[in-house]
């Protein structure tokens, strides 16, 4: 999440010490955000049909938010803030973000950040489990944590979004490095630091959820029976979807286990991922999915992200027709090693 993606550029810039002041005060920002009292739903709230009747999901949805994906450890087992410990980290604010603006040169700053005004009083997205943290993994699952620093040990295939193991060539290097898939473009979709929005188109028959990162497509029949065998794999998995009343379920799976299962865990193997979309309100979906994959943890997990309707259109984000970083990276990695070989006797 966010949180994640944030810490990872303050660590690069900061010592230990003022690295853990910085963290508290973030956690601070995230929380002062929360709004007790927000409403998603409203009652009198009649959700808008297409010409065949169908719910009317098609827009663009944001998906950015300032609760944080696991609860911080901190809170125990407290599921929501009241409006008096809410008003009660206020005053932190403002330190909060004078420390992330004072990053530098090479860091993100809130400029960049996409906060997110979805918010409401939960301590965490995940629903479920009730301690709102990831379950317990199953032991030997792989795990690859990447981030903005320097690379991580590790093997072939690379299933981390951001980061890489080694520079030799691009299959060391991160699913969004090499344009593959987006740091948050899921399946399924999580905030984080920016462009968190995807737009849905529909059809009698068929949903499109295409995502800005990457400007990936997903198409989803409305069939809920799957023509693939179990040999035929893909990135984001075979989605099919169908109407439980008002809502939209999307089930995934034959994934090719090249991506993680979920956050920094697992492989995508076994995973079955079932997301579902109800419009709510005039402004927002509500977007609930869970991660079903015995083969990584010990438990599912359930977790609840709030989307709100952008008036505008998605931009291109034209990945691999610019990636000069790819190139830029694995260029520099040799000229690291030419200058290596002249200075050797």
């Amino acid at each position: 999440n966010k949180v994640y993606f944030l810490i990872l550029s303050v660590s690069l810039h900061k010592p230990g010490g003022e690295m853990k002041s910085i963290l508290i005060r973030f956690l601070n920002i995230i929380l002062v955000g929360l709004s007790a009292s927000l409403s998603y739903g409203q009652d009198d709230f009649v959700v808008p049909r297409t010409e065949w009747g169908s719910p009317d999901l098609s827009g663009v949805w944001n998906f950015s938010s300032i609760i944080p994906l696991e609860r911080p450890a901190f809170f125990g087992e407290k599921k929501t803030l009241t409006k008096e410990e809410i008003a009660a980290l206020t005053n932190q604010q403002e330190a909060g973000f004078e420390a992330i603006n004072s990053i530098g040169v090479g860091g993100y700053n809130t400029f960049w950040i996409e906060m997110g005004e979805n918010g409401d009083n939960r301590t965490s997205l995940i629903i479920y489990p009730d301690n709102g943290r990831l379950p317990e993994t199953v032991e030997g699952v792989p795990v690859q944590v990447g981030g903005l620093g320097p690379d991580e040990p590790g093997e072939r295939p690379v299933r981390m979004v951001v980061g890489g193991i080694a520079k030799n060539g691009p299959e060391d290097r991160g699913l969004s490095e090499r344009c593959i898939v987006g740091f948050n473009s899921g399946p399924p979709f999580t905030p984080n630091l920016y462009n968190n929005n995807i737009q849905i188109i529909q059809n009698e028959d068929t949903a499109v959820i295409m995502t800005e990162m990457i400007h990936d497509a997903r198409i989803v029949p409305l069939e809920i029976e799957s023509n693939l065998t179990d040999d035929i794999r893909l990135w984001t998995g075979d989605s099919r979807g169908y109407w439980e009343g008002d809502t939209l379920v999307v089930e995934t799976k034959n994934f090719n286990g090249l991506t993680q299962s979920f956050g920094v865990y697992g492989t995508s193997k076994d995973k079955l991922l079932t997301e579902r979309f109800t419009r709510i309100g005039p402004f927002t979906v509500e977007y609930e999915f869970t991660v079903d994959d015995p083969s990584t943890f010990k438990d599912k997990i359930v977790a609840m992200v709030p989307m709100s309707k952008v008036d505008g259109q998605l931009y291109e984000y034209a990945c691999h027709e610019g990636n000069y970083g790819m190139i830029n990276i694995l260029r520099g990695e040799r000229m690291n090693e030419l200058r290596e070989l002249e200075a050797s006797p």
